[in-house]
């Protein structure tokens, strides 16, 4: 099956530009009767500054409030843009409001841009969506945005935590990639170069830049958000989440099933990291003490979870994507769990 290489056509990132926003739709010939997909908050700080805008030029816009991400959410708005004959989408929010546009974009064959209010996964460029379904969190393939509107005066203001998630998300991308090489070599997985040698340069270039991740920085929103785009450029480059998404993965997505506390999805990603680098043999520490600097989580009790859940979900991770070879092969045995989770500090 042949996949298309699907690439935003339009990427802005810097201060005030989502008032450039009517000059992308009309770039792009969008056409009008746009539906902007949008949560409570998010659409006091954006939604309603996007729709204004885009009224002002005679787009005619609507607002649909998203509560979550959910398959229940993407049929409603989908209903909505139908009844509006509306020609395109746009998401705006910290992840899920964008998730259920983009899937909902996707499914009505209409295009679909994001403007992100926080930097905190690359949920905010790739081509798939997080959606809830029959209780439990699914990656459905979707449509990439036609154009991503980063506005840092914006994202800079939301809370840091969730800056420095999106900063475990692109760490991850060192074991993601590792964990594709072995699939590699060992099944014959098809793999790219091009795409890995862009998400390893994005993780390098983050690491090394730590210590100038700061809160209220636009530098350091900037500097995430261009990380972000360019993991999500390199997933479309391999035609899947691989460059991007490995067993940290699947040990995060574990924890939303067995743990009944959660944490933020790249927070998670990064203690996954952590313990899947130690099992691939590689520098640990240094991802633990990259993310020590940056803010984000590296412990058990830091991301708010027992334990026991963590251990639970290193055991069941191997079963998220059977079909996806990582480093934890057929699953780890307990004692192999314990060691890992301890030897890295995350459980004590």
């Amino acid at each position: 099956m042949k996949k298309w290489m699907q690439l935003p056509r339009d990427v802005l990132v810097g201060h005030d530009v989502i008032y450039d926003i009517k000059y992308v739709c009309k770039d792009l010939k969008l056409g009008t009767d746009p539906v902007i997909v949008t949560g409570c908050n998010t659409r006091k700080i954006a939604g309603d500054i996007v729709c204004d805008l885009l009224n002002d030029c005679g787009q005619n816009a609507l607002v649909v409030v998203s509560a979550e991400a959910s398959m229940v959410e993407v049929e409603k708005v989908k209903k909505e843009a139908l009844e509006h004959n509306s020609s395109y989408m746009i998401g705006v929010g910290s992840g899920k409001s964008i998730d259920v546009a983009k899937l909902a974009a996707t499914q009505l064959d209409v295009p679909f841009m994001s403007v992100p209010t926080a930097a905190s996964h690359d949920g905010i460029v790739s081509s798939r969506a997080s959606i809830r379904c029959n209780g439990k969190t699914s990656s459905i393939e979707a449509n990439a945005p036609m154009a991503v509107i980063a506005d840092t005066a914006i994202i800079s203001k939301a809370p840091y935590r969730l800056l420095a998630a999106g900063c475990g998300d692109i760490i991850s991308n060192y074991t993601a990639v590792r964990d594709w090489e072995l699939a590699y070599r060992l099944t014959n997985e098809p793999f790219s170069e091009y795409a890995a040698a862009l998400s390893r340069m994005t993780a390098k270039i983050l690491i090394d830049s730590a210590d100038s991740i700061k809160p209220g920085l636009e530098s350091s929103v900037r500097m995430v958000v261009k990380a972000l785009v360019s993991s999500g450029v390199a997933m479309s480059i391999a035609g899947s989440s691989r460059p991007a998404s490995g067993s940290e993965h699947m040990f995060s997505h574990a924890l939303d099933m067995v743990s009944p506390h959660h944490a933020l999805h790249g927070e998670q990603c990064g203690v996954g990291t952590i313990m899947m680098m130690y099992l691939h043999g590689g520098d640990w520490t240094k991802i633990k003490e990259c993310l020590e600097v940056i803010g984000a989580p590296t412990t058990a009790e830091e991301l708010g979870i027992e334990d026991r859940y963590i251990l639970e979900a290193l055991l069941v991770a191997h079963t998220i994507r059977p079909e996806r070879y990582t480093i934890l092969g057929t699953g780890l045995t307990p004692a192999a769990a314990e060691k890992v989770a301890r030897i890295t500090k995350v459980i004590s």
